[in-house]
């Protein structure tokens, strides 16, 4: 009814207008979100001058978004080995990249759930790769 109610409601200053709607354009005092106006701005100036030093800054950006919790990523702080006063892991103790790819998997998507082109491209890619696809 709310809806209905702004489309069609009496009060003539609202008559013609309708709320922008969406979850992922920008408002002033909205919510926020990594995709900011200024981080697009300085993304776009970065690649248009193959500035290095403007890439930082919109790296840094988006970093700083990460760490307000807007992403998985910004719950964590990753800490280095020697931060924590434990030993690197050797290299001979991790896996090679063909044995973790194995593991790797896209397990019962059916039609239903994702197009048959997505399908298609997910066997083919776990195919690849040697990952697991049914």
């Amino acid at each position: 009814l709310s809806r209905h109610n702004d489309g069609f409601g009496n009060d003539p200053v609202l008559r013609n207008s309708l709320e922008v709607g969406g979850e992922y354009m920008f408002r002033m005092r909205g919510e926020a979100h990594i995709w900011s106006p200024d981080a697009v701005a300085t993304l776009q100036h970065a690649v248009r001058q193959g500035s290095w030093e403007t890439f930082k800054d919109y790296s840094a950006q988006i970093d700083s978004e990460t760490a307000r919790a807007q992403t998985i990523r910004g719950l964590f702080k990753i800490k280095l080995a020697g931060e924590t006063g434990r030993k690197k892991v050797a290299l001979d103790d991790v896996m090679s990249a063909a044995d973790i790819v194995k593991r790797f998997s896209t397990g019962a998507m059916s039609f239903g759930s994702i197009s048959r082109e997505a399908h298609t491209t997910l066997a083919r890619a776990m195919n690849q790769i040697g990952g697991k696809s049914n």
